[in-house]
């Protein structure tokens, strides 16, 4: 299945078996600052322009995504489990054909595989999530020796545009003091903190070495992606990851 080119496609050395891609703001049928391809249900646009913008990119998946129930924290939801939809920040499969989902605006969706395409993740990586160590316990649920496991980081806020507060940098450092070349002192009491860096630190850390994407910038890119920080009235994107 073709891939609209608007959206985001990986480029990272993940077998050919293994499909992914980002969706942007384009391609849907929602208006205003839900132009046009959102898929938040719960982002205060029309309920039935959500639904039509889900079942568009529907059309490019094998199967119907399992949407989980964010709440940045670190629990890791196995798909190939039985259940109804998990509340999670990140989820696991083996099975061909059954697609892993997050949503994002600002946070950052890792997508991972192992080397051999056997088995797939999708994390929504925010700031919280990450520095309570959401992408090393979805790296352990991948079930691959970490220095098997391709990762690839998708549009998220840039370094440039995510100001933060001490109690953020204060929150990475108390796992990882090598963590502060990521903060850039700012404003007074404020830092401008690179989501990049710190997802390369903490998957380095968790033994993985083929690190892929960034570069991205959700806030600054106001006409191809939607950003929370940028305007709260926003639009969700979603980052799709499946074993063909």
């Amino acid at each position: 299945m073709t891939i609209p080119a608007a959206w985001v496609v990986p480029d990272w050395p993940a077998p050919r078996h293994v499909r992914a891609f980002s969706t942007t703001r384009a391609g849907g049928v929602s208006e205003g600052e839900y132009g046009s391809m959102n898929l938040g249900m719960k982002s205060g646009d029309l309920e039935e322009r959500v639904e039509r913008n889900r079942a568009i990119v529907r059309s490019h998946l094998p199967s119907p995504p399992r949407w989980l129930v964010q709440v940045h924290g670190v629990t890791v939801a196995d798909l190939d489990t039985p259940g109804d939809t998990p509340a999670a920040d990140a989820a696991v499969t083996a099975a061909r054909g059954r697609v892993a989902v997050v949503q994002t605006a600002d946070c950052m969706p890792l997508l991972l595989c192992d080397a051999a395409g056997t088995r797939v993740a999708a994390v929504h990586a925010g700031w919280r999530g990450m520095a309570a160590g959401v992408v090393e316990k979805a790296v352990q649920a991948l079930g691959a020796p970490p220095a098997q496991v391709i990762a690839w980081m998708g549009p998220t806020i840039g370094p440039a545009a995510f100001e933060v507060g001490p109690e953020v940098r204060l929150a990475f450092l108390a796992a990882d003091p090598g963590a502060d070349g990521a903060f850039a002192a700012h404003t007074p009491g404020k830092f401008m903190a690179d989501l990049y860096a710190l997802a390369r630190r903490r998957l380095a850390r968790a033994g993985v070495r083929e690190i892929h994407g960034g570069g991205f910038c959700t806030y600054r890119d106001e006409a191809r992606f939607f950003s929370y920080r940028r305007i709260q009235k926003s639009g969700r994107m979603g980052a799709f990851i499946w074993i063909q």
